[in-house]
């Protein structure tokens, strides 16, 4: 059919027309009317229960009179006039009318406060201020997404006093707000056009600034004791929620602008609609923009900055850590010797006053001479200390410190023992009695294989150290088999008891100023066997000695810990400190042994800022600790054959029987670590020393637990590289889209500006088989102006039945 051609004024879509009709009971033409779905209409007046809409176009035309015939619709569309009056007697409407209500509800505006469109089909009349207040094309609009503001200061709209009240109460500050911003958005100045995305961002850069600033200050401090068990960690949570949220609004938004732009210049698929809308709502959107740009468009850095905003929570989280950390909370004390002076114990003996051993170095000492040693004592996860020790907190240090201890040193001596059969005096067996030199001249003489100790130029003649008898001999004490065999020997380098030096008192230790005891000790490394086949046996010399060590000790969570840093030992060269004097009474004959002079170490350390630096012990102390000794050294082991188990002959200064032990671990043995066991003992002996009552103690420091705030900084990385990612994105949708109409994610201009009805019955009609999302994956769109262009052809839809008295339905 012909169409008349459209004035500037006349909407693009002239075929849907606007159902109009008046509410009240006179005779009222009815009339319809063509709108543009893109320009507002003036002002609406409501009054005497009717209902004026606004006009569609700047020019009317004078409605029939009431008695002109009413028209055709099909005259109507062929016509193209703005305006038909229809005729309709009072309070009965036209049979098409009353026959067949509109298939869709006509949209109603009210110029108010609010701007509503009720759905309803009211029946209407044209107001005269209409006529009286042409529209105003230029005229700015306050109310966004383009829509002219046609109403005009000299026509005020006429609202009952009901619509008012009801108006009144639903502007509230939210609406205000929203109005605001859209005015705003209109605004030919691009820092207005987004002052809120600028400004939620700058509450994100700001929030983070505080929780920085709040690092700094409490960085490598106890943890804050805030009121209202406020906690560091709960108020970065809150600021690292407040930042993310501010941060994610603004490319939320952009991302919105970005998908009005992508539809401009060129053809689009209109799916790509619908993914920029999810992805500024969400990662998944997001992660479908990356893939449908190929991360080549701006909008792929916001669908970047979407997914990676999700780990910002964590981030956040990791930046703080508390860790426990010791501060100095009091002192600590442990023992140290300078001069070790126990009490002497005496014993009368025929008259006269004898020295007893120290019992407390013999009770320690002899553990090692018949065993293992002394073990530590568990406690808490560690040891417990064998020193005197007050740690009041369980973390307690000491600097460095001095104490008068024993020390201990070993050479080997194989090369002195040389293999060869003799026939000489057998003074090891274990039946042969022990006493003084006049016994020991009735000692048997036998043949006898093994090693025999020999120094060059010594005038004693060589003694064996481990061997067998080749042949049975008998003594005081009982007879001893043939191939009776020694295992172990120890052998003092000064006699006992009279303390007369042998091998002119040491082989490699001369040195050694004040030796408690220097012995020697050979023995087998494969037993009765080993001796037999003449294996080499192991020699050793060892010498335990007086000195002074340097400690540095520690005590931590039950555990103790101590480090010796430096050994100071007497070398001065001097005579052999052992005097031995006989003595001849009545009843009986002795000798009388003593040490002939003090000890004194003057160490070269000053610790502690003092100068005591004279270690030692009087002679006395030194003869009640070397007499322990005696019980064991000289001694030997022995046994007969290999199913008899071996025994330790001690005590050989003792008159009489011999002194027989089994032991169920010898640790003199060759195969095990003589060196070390010897250091063990003199460690515990040093232990010993240093537990003397009344000595003198070193103060330290004792440290207590508390929380403090370490900041990991590296983790700021991600959560700041957002931030500055962010303000480029932003930057860049500004200057990208600084001479478009700014829309962002606003639903209102999608509803605005949908596909016309035509095409949306077309897809409707073609997505029968499938759904409408499917066909929006072939159909292409771009923005073009204020409405939106197809590309993509489309068959004609399914011929509808027209319906003759249907009104035509509204469209906005």
């Amino acid at each position: 059919m012909a169409r008349t051609p459209q004035s500037q004024q006349w909407p693009p879509y002239p075929h849907i027309p606007i159902y109009t009709g008046t509410s009240n009971n006179s005779g009222t033409a009815r009339s319809y009317r063509s709108i543009s779905p893109i320009v507002p209409s003036p002002e609406i007046l409501v009054e005497n229960q009717s209902i004026q809409y606004m006009a569609a176009t700047s020019t009317q035309r004078t409605n029939m009179p009431p008695n002109h015939s009413p028209v055709s619709p099909a005259t109507q569309f062929t016509n193209l006039s703005p305006i038909w009056s229809i005729p309709e007697p009072l309070l009965v409407p036209p049979p098409e009318v009353a026959q067949q209500p509109p298939s869709r509800p006509t949209l109603h505006f009210f110029h108010s406060s609010q701007h509503r469109v009720p759905l309803e089909t009211p029946i209407i009349r044209k107001s005269e201020n209409a006529e009286k207040s042409p529209p105003h094309p230029g005229r700015k609009s306050r109310l966004g997404l383009g829509i002219q503001d046609m109403s005009s200061p000299q026509s005020p709209a006429s609202i009952p006093s009901s619509d008012a009240a009801v108006d009144k109460r639903s502007s509230n500050i939210a609406q205000r707000i929203e109005e605001g911003l859209w005015r705003y958005s209109l605004s030919g100045n691009v820092i207005k056009r987004w002052l809120l995305e600028i400004l939620c961002w700058l509450l994100s850069a700001l929030s983070m600034a505080t929780i920085i600033g709040f690092l700094i200050y409490y960085r490598n401090k106890k943890i804050p004791n805030w009121p209202g068990s406020l906690t560091l960690n709960a108020f970065i949570a809150v600021l690292s929620k407040v930042s993310g949220a501010a941060l994610i609004l603004p490319v939320s938004e952009a991302l919105g602008q970005l998908k009005w732009s992508w539809f401009q210049g060129h053809s689009k698929t209109m799916w790509d609609f619908e993914i920029f809308d999810n992805a500024s709502r969400g990662p998944w959107g997001s992660f479908l923009l990356l893939i449908r740009t190929k991360v080549k468009a701006l909008a792929a850095l916001g669908a970047i900055i979407t997914l990676f905003s999700l780990a910002l929570d964590p981030f956040f989280q990791q930046v703080v850590d508390f860790p426990d950390r010791w501060t100095l909370q009091g002192h600590s004390s442990i023992s140290r010797a300078i001069r070790y002076n126990p009490k002497t114990e005496l014993v009368n003996r025929a008259g006269g006053l004898v020295n007893q051993v120290d019992q407390n170095i013999f009770y320690v000492a002899r553990q090692f001479f018949y065993g293992n040693g002394t073990q530590p004592v568990p406690f808490g996860n560690g040891t417990r200390p064998e020193i005197p020790v007050s740690c009041p907190t369980g973390n307690c240090t000491w600097p460095p410190y001095q104490s008068l201890s024993v020390c201990s040193k070993c050479a080997d001596v194989s090369n002195l023992l040389t293999f060869t059969c003799l026939n000489t005096t057998v003074d090891w067996t274990a039946n042969l009695n022990g006493g003084d030199y006049k016994e020991k001249k009735t000692y048997p003489n036998g043949t006898m294989c093994g090693y025999f100790f020999n120094i060059p130029g010594s005038p004693n003649p060589p003694m064996m150290m481990s061997g067998y008898l080749t042949e049975a001999v008998k003594s005081a004490g009982g007879a001893a088999p043939k191939g009776e065999a020694l295992l172990t020997r120890l052998l003092p380098l000064a006699t006992n008891p009279e303390k007369l030096p042998l091998f002119n008192g040491s082989i490699h230790f001369n040195n050694v100023r004040n030796p408690i005891i220097d012995f020697i000790v050979v023995s087998t490394l494969n037993g009765y066997e080993g001796v037999l086949r003449n294996d080499t046996p192991v020699a050793h010399e060892c010498v335990l000695s007086w000195c002074v060590k340097t400690f540095k000790s520690t005590y931590y969570q039950a555990k103790y810990e101590e480090e010796v840093l430096e050994i100071f030992e007497n070398n001065t060269v001097g005579d052999f400190p052992w005097v031995s004097t006989p003595v001849i009474t009545p009843t009986f004959n002795a000798t009388d042994v003593w040490y002939s002079e003090n000890i004194t170490i003057k160490a070269p350390l000053t610790v502690n800022g003092s100068d005591m630096t004279d270690f030692g012990l009087i002679n006395t102390t030194l003869w009640n600790v070397a007499q322990g000794f005696d019980d064991l050294f000289p001694s030997l082991y022995t046994t007969t054959n290999t199913s008899t188990s071996p025994v330790l002959r001690y005590r050989t200064n003792l008159s009489g029987a011999s002194y027989l032990m089994s032991l169920d671990f010898n640790p003199w043995y060759g195969s095990n670590n003589i060196t070390r066991h010897l250091e063990r003992m003199a460690t515990a002996l040093t232990n010993v020393v240093r537990s003397a009552p009344n000595g003198p103690e070193v103060i330290g420091d004792a440290f207590f637990t508390e929380t403090y705030v370490s900041v990991r900084w590296a983790w700021l990385s991600l959560p700041l590289g957002l931030l500055l990612l962010s303000l480029v994105f932003l930057i860049a949708t500004m200057k990208k889209t600084a001479k478009e109409v700014v829309w962002k994610t606003s639903a209102i201009a999608t509803l605005m500006y949908g596909l016309p009805d035509d095409m949306q019955k077309k897809i409707t009609a073609e997505a029968q088989n499938r759904t409408p999302r499917a066909k929006a994956k072939e159909l292409k769109v771009k923005l073009h102006g204020n409405g939106w262009r197809v590309s993509s052809p489309f068959p004609s839809p399914r011929a509808t039945k027209s319906r003759q008295y249907q009104p035509p339905p509204g469209w906005f």
